[in-house]
């Protein structure tokens, strides 16, 4: 039978005549064949061995350390991968074993790793679960369905607050400045305004969470979960910040069994593998027409269900997410930033003429108000208290309730 040995030095071969042969035997065609001496040899079925750094983290290796133990017992036959690591220097014979071309040459850890890059399904998400608020949920949905028909995609961050069992909470969504086309979202990010969104999350005690964007009509017959330029501005996204918990949310039209049309929210998480892929440089970030949408191209191979590729099924990136619904502190009723039809001057009066009859701190519970009023005042102290007021539920002072009853009455 035919046993793959990969080292340091890359993959290789070893015939072995006894089909019930032992440790100790293979340890020996390994001797006979690649000129690695019996005592010098650490064998294991687990990958993990080659990454060991310290001599004392090889000895945690003992699943092949019995030399009497049959290899069929282990789990190896025909084919099979086994790992080796040993002490000392040699040259490999022959151009054929070196994945670099070069004969003779060593293969360095890097080169090792980048081998034995393996892409694999991860189980289970960072977040217990992913809860919107109704109000935020339905204000983002109802406009894309009913101003842009799915026709067009459109994306927002989500904010909100993270508790220590990793259960998300979306309190409200920005939407930046974009374009969107049928088969492309640009995200035209203002860093100004984006200092004033931290500045109210802030002051709410919230902060960013997570990246939700919309699939076009045209994309529901696709046969994807994601499509490789999604999975890329996701990645890009979910590795911008450091928390571990990030979420990004598809929205799309599905056909339900009466033949109509209904709203539908996923959830993932982008894979630990994937964010490290991305922030290694592995993908390749020019994605062409002629690719397949459902696979991520990567610019050097990796190991995908023990075969060397250079795609990759976009769902091995995808950790879904259980979603649930919540009612959260803010309302949305003010008009959101960064649409087709621009905030009206008249829109805070409009807004707080509606809302008379209410205590002031609760005219002003609406982050696209606050973030409307933002711009006119100081982002380091007006607008941190001013939000602080609305997660206190507190009175708001009187100098603030002046200034923006001022601005109202300007418009």
């Amino acid at each position: 039978m035919m046993i793959r040995i990969r080292s340091r030095d890359g993959l290789e071969r070893v015939s072995v005549d006894n089909p019930a042969a032992t440790v100790a035997e293979l340890k020996f065609a390994i001797e006979s064949q690649l000129r690695v001496p019996v005592h010098a040899q650490i064998l294991s079925t687990n990958q993990n061995l080659l990454l060991a750094k310290a001599p004392g983290d090889l000895n945690k290796f003992t699943d092949m350390l019995d030399p009497n133990a049959r290899v069929s017992a282990l789990g190896i036959s025909h084919g099979s991968i086994v790992f080796l690591a040993y002490e000392g220097e040699r040259t490999v014979a022959g151009p054929a074993f070196h994945p670099s071309g070069s004969f003779g040459k060593k293969m360095t850890m890097d080169d090792l790793i980048a081998k034995q890059m393996r892409i694999t399904r991860q189980e289970n998400p960072h977040c217990e679960l992913v809860s919107f608020d109704r109000d935020a949920a339905n204000a983002f949905q109802h406009y894309v369905n009913e101003s842009l028909a799915f026709a067009v995609k459109r994306g927002g961050f989500m904010y909100g607050t993270v508790s220590e069992e990793g259960k998300v909470e979306v309190d409200f969504i920005y939407e930046p400045p974009q374009q969107g086309t049928e088969d492309n979202l640009i995200l035209l990010r203002d860093p100004e305004e984006e200092k004033f969104v931290e500045a109210i999350a802030l002051g709410l005690q919230m902060r960013k969470v997570g990246f939700i964007f919309t699939q076009t009509i045209s994309q529901d017959k696709k046969d994807y979960t994601m499509s490789n330029a999604e999975v890329l501005q996701a990645v890009e996204l979910h590795a911008e910040g450091d928390l571990k918990e990030w979420v990004t949310a598809v929205v799309k039209l599905e056909v339900n069994e009466d033949g109509g049309a209904d709203v539908h929210f996923e959830a993932f998480q982008m894979s630990d593998m994937c964010v490290r892929l991305f922030k290694e440089g592995w993908f390749e970030t020019e994605v062409k027409g002629e690719i397949d949408p459902k696979l991520s191209r990567m610019k050097k191979d990796v190991v995908v269900g023990g075969k060397d590729v250079t795609s990759v099924d976009n769902d091995f990136f995808l950790v879904v997410v259980k979603i649930f619904d919540h009612q959260g502190p803010l309302a949305t009723t003010f008009p959101v930033e960064n649409r087709r039809i621009p905030v009206s001057p008249g829109a805070l009066r409009s807004h707080l003429d509606r809302s008379r009859n209410l205590p002031f701190v609760k005219r002003i519970s609406d982050f696209h108000l606050l973030l409307f009023l933002s711009k006119y005042l100081d982002v380091n102290s007006d607008v941190p208290a001013l939000s602080g007021c609305v997660r206190a539920q507190a009175t708001v002072p009187e100098g603030y309730q002046l200034l923006i009853e001022s601005m109202a009455s300007a418009c």
